[in-house]
């Protein structure tokens, strides 16, 4: 697959905002960007093993290297929100 280049993971432009229901001190936490995503997997999220973790993850890398578009992290993501029965309410903006 080739590389498209390195994409600015900071950026929301192109990224669909999500609100992840989680429990704990953070119990909302908006995902508007690929950094944001990466931070929810990384940081907040409640279990780090499961199928559908794990594909997002290596999706978000893969995104932010620029191998895919950013919606396709965002799949991931709600999969994954799925599999861990984390709420994922979409944001309208």
């Amino acid at each position: 697959m080739p590389t498209v280049g390195l994409t600015d993971w900071h950026r929301s432009e192109d990224f669909a905002p999500l609100m992840l229901v989680m429990s704990g001190q953070e119990e909302r936490r908006l995902v508007r960007s690929l950094r944001e995503v990466a931070d929810a997997l990384i940081n907040a999220w409640p279990t780090d093993d499961g199928v559908e973790y794990i594909a997002a993850v290596k999706t978000c890398v893969d995104a932010i290297l620029g191998n895919i578009q950013p919606k396709i992290a965002r799949a991931a993501l709600i999969r994954a929100a799925q599999e861990a029965e984390i709420p994922v309410i979409a944001v309208v903006h």
